[in-house]
């Protein structure tokens, strides 16, 4: 007889009560901080100098980092899924790291390369007068670095799976492989690169560590939303809630876009 696959009913009371207390710890947080919340005060918090400035240069940021690691993303997804290539499972690993490397980390080993006196950024700045550190650029580079990943494993779960027929009739009828990436490839992955790039940029508008390591916290230039919400808590609890709420409503979307196949794929 076949096994059936579904729903058991009601859980065993063994398992019940764990499951009760890990949704409590996960819910009871967020349940928290939208009772805590100054709801008659959130427009005067959200016009305020230090929540208004910081969620615009997230969104912006975070909107650069997403664009920046589509365009970089995409052809390495590519080569992960489709290339040949000697050490393969060394770049995949490399592309993996920043998924599991403590971001502060990640913010240490960028100012080590593109610091003033790093391994690139010294020469950089002798040559060209160029330091990113403590800059709008630093908090975009921090956040591809740690947000690239999402997009390219998304993008490489959705290559691996593809069927390849209609590329390779198209290249047999003398398509260039340019073209054939352009007009074919991507329109057959546009979901898993929409669920990579939701994904992408939601982890970059939540970044904080290697922002505040390589970019700082300047306000209006490098003071993101989750810096001053960590700055905030010391000195305005208030903005410090509404910016929480702010990147907990992202959150929501994200998984409002990401529901179904789309999820399951980028996430598996």
């Amino acid at each position: 007889m076949a096994r059936t696959r579904g729903r058991t009913g009601r859980p065993p009371w063994q398992i019940a009560v764990p499951a009760a207390a890990a949704l409590a710890l996960l819910g009871l947080p967020m349940l928290a901080l939208l009772v805590r919340l100054p709801w008659s005060q959130l427009p005067e918090q959200l016009a305020s100098p230090v929540v208004g400035p910081a969620l615009r240069l997230s969104l912006l940021c975070a909107a650069a980092a997403t664009v920046v690691s589509a365009v970089l993303g995409v052809p390495l997804a590519w080569v992960l899924a489709r290339a040949e290539l000697p050490g393969m499972r060394l770049l995949r690993a490399l592309v993996t790291v920043p998924l599991t490397l403590p971001p502060v980390v990640g913010g240490v080993a960028l100012l080590l390369l593109l610091g003033r006196r790093g391994l690139l950024g010294s020469r950089l700045d002798a040559w060209f007068g160029i330091s990113l550190p403590f800059t709008t650029a630093a908090v975009v580079v921090a956040q591809v670095f740690v947000a690239m990943p999402f997009l390219v494993l998304a993008v490489e779960g959705a290559l691996a799976g593809a069927d390849r027929r209609v590329e390779d009739a198209a290249a047999t009828l003398g398509a260039s492989p340019l073209r054939v990436f352009t007009r074919i490839t991507l329109p057959s992955v546009a979901p898993g690169l929409a669920a990579g790039a939701v994904l992408c940029f939601a982890r970059a508008l939540g970044e904080f560590g290697a922002t505040i390591t390589f970019a700082g916290s300047f306000p209006g230039t490098t003071q993101t939303m989750p810096v001053a919400v960590y700055l905030a808590l010391a000195t305005d609890p208030d903005a410090a809630a509404v910016l929480s709420v702010v990147l907990l409503a992202v959150s929501v979307a994200v998984l409002v876009v990401l529901r179904g196949r789309w999820a399951q794929g980028a996430l598996r």
